[in-house]
């Protein structure tokens, strides 16, 4: 009989369902929900189910940061196998922590950190984090960068399994003819400019400010940069393009079934993500999505799809280092001034994202349940 799972995370978004579903094939898991205010989350997104036991947990905040959702309680008492809980969430994480350890049950953590958050709270949390690191039974991660950074950590490699970050790539490879690719250009009354894109929230911690300086940079401007997303930082990144003359789109929210075409119309695209004292940017899916589209992708060596793999420098893409506009604006202009270059870059972008699958996620899982059992 294969065990019974409880899986506790924050929510619900579309690039989980797949793997959820194709975890609860292969065992009996029940989903539970905890969250309620992801600032990386643009609330316009749908909330989505699939064909799995989800069950969203009631709650409320008792800080800004810190909410209470008394339905954890119930894995007091019902009857699990194994106990598997993402990194998120400062109520549920110990609790959930502690519920796994007084019943001497198997627990699996999940985590995409690859630095510790050097806020006044993290600073306290980190012994207690270090504590579940060491004491988990077993913990899978997003790529190969988290393992060396849990292994730096002195966590044990040999109870580390990568589940590859993935989305459904059907969703996002979708053919776009040349013709479609001119419809998005029309739309967007563009007349020949190359396409710079970005999707992402407009906050300072994506490193756009880097972005836009290094664009201001470059000589030929035969570019538009395309924003797509929101944040508190619209306004100012709007100011900026325009005290530099430069011609900007900034076209709020899109829905994420929605982005495929502004994708494959792309030159290219950029996540410039830099380190803060509470953000490193865990992986960036957005890139999974971008490379489904054959668009190459420049990134910084604190985005974790480079960091971790997905992201191959001179081939796929640039990876660049952080909080650099200099170094930003050297890998726009290669890109840019370069069409045989991109012609290769998409082909093996293209080529790439086809192994990162869900499939190839869920056997992270598989391996890390395995390991449990064996040892329990």
């Amino acid at each position: 009989m294969p065990p019974k799972i409880a899986f506790i995370t924050n929510f619900c978004p579309h690039y989980v369902i797949r793997p959820f579903e194709l975890l609860s094939k292969r065992h009996d898991v029940d989903f539970y929900f905890t969250g309620g205010g992801e600032r990386y989350w643009d609330k316009k997104n749908k909330m989505w189910q699939g064909q799995f036991k989800g069950h969203y947990l009631n709650g409320f905040f008792l800080l800004p940061k810190f909410r209470i959702t008394p339905g954890v309680f119930c894995l007091l008492w019902r009857r699990y196998d194994i106990i598997l809980k993402t990194i998120d969430d400062r109520f549920a994480l110990p609790l959930v922590f502690l519920i796994a350890k007084i019943r001497r049950k198997p627990f699996i953590f999940w985590t995409g950190h690859w630095s510790h958050p050097e806020t006044s709270f993290h600073k306290i949390s980190l012994f207690f984090t270090w504590f579940i690191y060491t004491h988990s039974d077993a913990i899978v991660v997003y790529g190969e960068h988290i393992r060396r950074y849990l292994m730096d950590f002195g966590v044990d490699h040999k109870k580390i399994f990568t589940a590859a970050h993935a989305i459904d790539n059907g969703l996002f490879n979708q053919y776009v003819s040349d013709e479609k690719k001119q419809c998005t250009r029309d739309e967007l009354k563009l007349r020949g400019e190359k396409i710079i894109l970005y999707v992402g929230r407009l906050e300072d911690a994506k490193g756009l400010n880097y972005l836009i300086e290094a664009a201001g940079k470059i000589k030929d401007k035969n570019f538009v940069m395309v924003f797509i997303g929101t944040g508190s930082k619209r306004d100012d990144f709007e100011k900026a393009m325009k005290e530099k003359g430069m011609k900007a789109l900034f076209l709020g929210h899109i829905a994420n079934t929605e982005l495929f075409p502004y994708y494959a119309a792309a030159d290219v695209f950029v996540l410039p993500s830099i380190t803060t004292k509470d953000f490193k940017e865990p992986w960036g899916l957005v890139v999974n999505e971008a490379m489904n589209q054959g668009c190459p992708v420049i990134t910084t060596n604190a985005v974790g799809a480079a960091a971790g793999g997905l992201v191959e420098d001179g081939k796929t893409g640039f990876i660049v280092d952080e909080k650099s506009a200099e170094s930003l604006k050297k890998a726009l202009e290669i890109i840019l001034q370069d069409d045989s270059l991109r012609v290769r870059m998409r082909q093996a972008a293209n080529e790439k994202i086809k192994a990162w699958t869900q499939e190839r996620m869920v056997e992270g899982f598989m391996e890390a349940i395995d390991f449990v059992l064996v040892k329990h």
